[in-house]
């Protein structure tokens, strides 16, 4: 069975009720159910995890190379604009991925134009709030090759 992890980076969990004119008022852990029923009538084996610590974030992506992973959607966050060290984690696992944000970081403040890690991704899915992800679970759906 295909393998998809899912990484909410930091301020995530505060989902549903921080700043929900930008971010919307669907909780991560509604997020995550909404994905885990998507993902089973797929036969996709999914996993999310969150972390507002960007190491136990980078321990993760590097857990993944050998876990059986075969995609990972991320959601880097306020680390997106930041963290080399994501990216070279990313880089290293060589796993693809989708970067999901469910703002539109092109439409917001100058600082949160640029990714560390839209370059070495799949893809990105930006700006449809909770559906970002569920946007991003099909998409890896998608080209995922069926067995055999």
């Amino acid at each position: 069975m295909p393998a998809v992890l899912v990484i909410h980076g930091p301020n995530l969990n505060l989902l549903g009720t921080r700043e929900p004119d930008v971010y919307g008022q669907t909780t991560m852990d509604e997020i995550n159910a909404r994905l885990a029923r998507f993902a089973a009538t797929c036969g996709i084996d999914l996993d999310c995890f969150q972390s507002n610590a960007e190491h136990e974030l980078v321990e993760r992506i590097q857990r993944s190379a050998a876990d059986g992973t075969d995609w990972i959607i991320l959601n880097p966050a306020g680390l997106t604009h930041t963290s080399v060290v994501l990216r070279d984690a990313l880089a290293a696992v060589g796993l693809p991925f989708v970067e999901v944000h469910l703002s539109n970081p092109h439409a917001r403040e100058p600082f949160r134009h640029r990714s560390m890690v839209s370059d070495l991704a799949a893809g990105t899915i930006v700006g449809f709030g909770a559906d970002s992800y569920l946007l991003a679970l099909q998409a890896v759906v998608n080209r995922i090759e069926p067995p055999g």
